[in-house]
């Protein structure tokens, strides 16, 4: 298994793809979520998204690590963070400010940040590995890897129908679709839940390098909360499964 495919997994699953909704809604701060992440069924990972207000920002922050016997052939231990502006009602999201991310993925080390300029519609990008810097455009509606799947919770969405955002990813802006599919009772080790089937057409080559189909469940309520995701890789699937946190537990 090529280490970009675990992190791909780890870092889309910890998104939060958003749910359906008649109407928006605002997804809860403070908030907690944990993953384990399982290859062909064995445990390959573990990961923990949170997110919180910080002064006038919210601050949103994914972790992941890889279990102990994947760490002998690929290491994992990312870090990602994005700090964005406090939104209005009915949202409680804004636009994003900065974007940082610090990740060891086997002999690979990334440390880079992007910084928004919303009056000057650009995004500064700087590497600190390399000492480089590079300025690029950006539209009003731009959100990086992180934040845009939060905006997406904030929206209404509908079954049957495709939504679009701009996202930046440090190194390029892509135009990404999001496909609502189906409603669907999904059971779990945490319980049963109501979701709603989500479909992402990524095509980033960098964090998000699509590499097969992937669909996400999430509550089809107001916490729009993932709960399953599967994606077929190079050989087998990948499925990052909620485990704990400060979710809301379903009856059975």
């Amino acid at each position: 298994m090529r280490g970009k495919y675990l992190l791909f997994i780890i870092l889309l699953i910890t998104a939060f793809l958003p749910g359906f909704s008649a109407t928006a809604n605002c997804f809860p701060i403070p908030e907690r979520l944990e993953f384990e992440l399982s290859y062909t069924g064995i445990t390959a990972g573990h990961a923990v998204q949170e997110v919180k207000q910080d002064g006038t920002d919210i601050h949103i922050i994914s972790t992941a690590r890889s279990a102990e016997w994947l760490k002998l052939f690929f290491p994992v231990d990312d870090r990602i963070e994005s700090y964005l502006t406090s939104g209005t009602p009915p949202s409680n999201i804004g636009s994003p400010r900065l974007y940082q991310e610090r990740k060891h993925e086997g002999k690979t080390i990334t440390n880079r940040e992007a910084r928004f300029d919303r009056q000057n519609l650009e995004v500064t990008t700087i590497d600190h590995r390399s000492k480089s810097e590079k300025k690029q455009a950006i539209t009003k509606r731009t959100y990086d890897t992180l934040s845009s799947f939060f905006y997406f919770r904030t929206i209404p969405l509908q079954v049957g129908t495709s939504y679009f955002i701009d996202i930046y990813d440090c190194s390029r802006l892509w135009n990404t679709e999001v496909k609502v599919l189906r409603r669907e009772v999904l059971v779990t080790p945490l319980g049963r839940f109501n979701t709603i089937v989500i479909h992402p057409l990524l095509k980033s080559e960098g964090i998000f390098a699509r590499t097969g189909d992937m669909f996400i469940w999430l509550t089809d309520d107001e916490r729009r909360m993932p709960v399953q995701m599967k994606s077929k890789v190079a050989v087998g699937s990948i499925t990052a499964t909620l485990t704990g946190g400060s979710y809301w537990p379903r009856k059975k």
